[in-house]
């Protein structure tokens, strides 16, 4: 009999960024989740950012490399008082190096429940082609 793993979802806790550069703004700062899938015509990259907002969201290209920087701002009122807090607020931040086989001039982005997805259209270069072949 083979044995069969389990296929349920399971939450992945936040990843606080580690490194050596020192912040210059208080409080962690968070790796977003990140799914890569591709196709014959483009590369599309989802990214979980839960409670990041599109005014709070910066998304760079800059010398083939894609930076994505957004923040999540604390949404409570200055007058509640904190009972329990599991939903850690700070920043998420990642970088993408980018090949010339993407055309950086029309990538596309779009943030939805949490949820970025950046569409990376193939240059036409890098396109697969069909060789016709003459008989």
């Amino acid at each position: 009999m083979a044995n069969t793993e389990s296929k349920e979802l399971q939450a992945r806790q936040k990843h606080e960024v580690t490194g050596t550069a020192e912040q210059t703004k208080p409080g962690p700062v968070f790796i977003p989740a990140v799914d890569i899938y591709e196709t014959d015509d483009e590369v599309i990259l989802t990214a979980d950012m839960p409670g990041v907002t599109a005014d709070d969201l910066s998304i760079d290209l800059r010398e083939n490399t894609l930076t994505l920087n957004g923040e999540i701002a604390p949404f409570e009122n200055a007058d509640e008082e904190d009972i329990a807090i599991e939903y850690e607020v700070g920043r998420y931040f990642r970088q993408f190096n980018i090949s010339e086989a993407i055309d950086q001039d029309n990538i596309k982005a779009d943030l939805k429940n949490g949820v970025l997805k950046l569409t990376l259209p193939k240059a036409d270069k890098s396109k697969p082609k069909k060789i016709v072949i003459n008989t």
